[in-house]
């Protein structure tokens, strides 16, 4: 039987991030061969993710990232069972890892072929399931390429977006920022009115409707009624109409034209955990 050392059973947990038992264990196993180690302890972990494939993921981290100049950003979730490994220094350094990573690519799927730490990102996920216990994966993968991009991640990793606006003028970092922090706090079902998907909007319409049958509303205002309410409903849930949350006498539209009159909000992503 090989010798196995203390500096070897280190070496190995810097590798992989498994506990300091697992990692002699797998020394033992692989008669003190590095690499063999290192396959012993992913097929553990392929193993305890299959065995946990149908627990539910809905804690985790929610990281925004945005390239050197601000025209790309990326915001992705790393998926786990509890808050207490959300919490976890080293499960939120790799969240932020592999944002850094995602920036590269242009699909989720791409992003989890993509190499990293000696393997794919797959073989990530499924490495870090055995080493800590839960199932970890990819929850969101979304880009958003404009003129200028900000991002926002909410205290504690449960919110992260993006925003994207028409041009990178002075105060557009500020002004994106702003935003981004808006559609964090206030959650819009979309960018404007032409964004609301029409399911929404026909489900809004008959809820108007029933409320003003129950009020004993004539049947023939009803419409002309609801499509005030609709108009309402626009303005409290889509971005750019909201009441700006630091200045409620002003939209989010005209708080950005406030910055340049000629700027505008494109776009914004919004991914929440929990």
């Amino acid at each position: 039987m090989a010798k196995i050392t203390a500096a070897e059973v280190n070496k190995l947990r810097k590798a992989t991030g498994a506990g300091m038992m697992d990692c002699k264990k797998a020394l033992v196993e692989a008669e003190g061969d590095f690499d063999q180690a290192i396959e012993i302890l992913r097929k553990k972990g392929q193993k305890v993710a299959a065995k946990r494939a149908d627990r539910e993921s809905s804690e985790g981290a929610a990281i925004a990232k945005v390239n050197g100049d601000s025209t790309q950003g990326v915001v992705i979730s790393l998926n786990c069972e509890t808050d207490f490994v959300a919490k976890n220094d080293t499960f939120v350094k790799l969240a932020n890892d592999l944002a850094d990573l995602a920036l590269g690519y242009e699909s989720k799927d791409d992003f989890l072929a993509a190499s990293f730490d000696g393997m794919t990102v797959a073989d990530k996920l499924t490495e870090q399931t055995g080493v800590i216990g839960e199932k970890i994966e990819i929850g969101s993968f979304e880009r958003l390429n404009a003129p200028f991009v900000g991002s926002y991640i909410h205290a504690g990793n449960k919110i992260a977006t993006l925003v994207g606006l028409s041009a990178n003028v002075d105060g557009a970092a500020e002004a994106a920022k702003d935003v981004a922090m808006q559609a964090a706090a206030m959650n819009p079902v979309a960018l404007d009115e032409e964004g609301v998907d029409q399911s929404i909007i026909d489900k809004e319409i008959e809820i108007a409707k029933d409320q003003l049958r129950e009020e004993g509303k004539p049947e023939e205002m009803l419409d002309k009624i609801a499509q005030g309410k609709l108009q309402r409903f626009f303005k409290d849930n889509t971005l750019v109409n909201q009441a700006f949350i630091k200045d409620s006498k002003q939209s989010v539209a005209q708080y950005v034209k406030s910055v340049d009159s000629s700027l505008e909000v494109t776009s914004f992503s919004r991914v929440a955990l929990g």
